[in-house]
This record gives C-alpha cells, structure tokens and sequence, in this order.
C-alpha cells in the first residue's frame, strides 16, 4: 500500500467505493502486518477488480462484467492450464 500520503492502488479502491477497508488494508501493512492487510480485502473488493476463483464463480463474474461498459480483459493466469479454462468459458 505503499506511502500513508500517497499511493495509487489504496486511492483506486477508495474510488471502487471501499475506503474502510482501504485505510483498515494500508494500516495493517504500515504497521507490518502483511498477513492481517491480506486478511483485510474483502471477497466483495476482489470481485469488484479480478476475475478469481473456481471457474463456476468466474463465468458468473464474466457475465456481470459483460452487462458493463469493459472492453479489455487483461489475463494474467497463475497455471498454464488458468487460460484454457478461461477461454472456455469465454
């Protein structure tokens, strides 16, 4: 989360709508604890910015994300095997 003054991502998550859990998130890794900010994004803030989890969940995501303005999907899988699956359910 970077600087407390000044940072990108906690600014865009404020943005998204979720400024509790960004300041509770920056807080948590200012003070060290890296595993108390990860606890701290909640599943309502991911769905919001990626498309994460077993595929039923994503190809919900992808139909909520086709009903809005996106153009550009930007896939960076974590397996080989992420992209096949995601093509799929394309």
């Amino acid at each position: 989360m970077g600087s407390k003054d000044r940072t990108f991502y906690k600014a865009l998550v404020v943005r998204y709508g979720y400024e509790a859990e960004a300041e509770l998130i920056q807080s948590r890794f200012l003070a060290g604890d890296r595993a108390g900010a990860i606890g701290a994004v909640g599943d309502a803030l991911v769905d919001e910015l990626a498309l994460v989890g077993p595929p039923g969940h994503i190809a919900e995501q992808l139909d909520a994300w086709r009903q809005c303005p996106i153009d550009t999907l930007i896939v960076e899988p974590t397996r080989d095997d992420a992209i096949v699956t995601l093509a799929e359910l394309w």
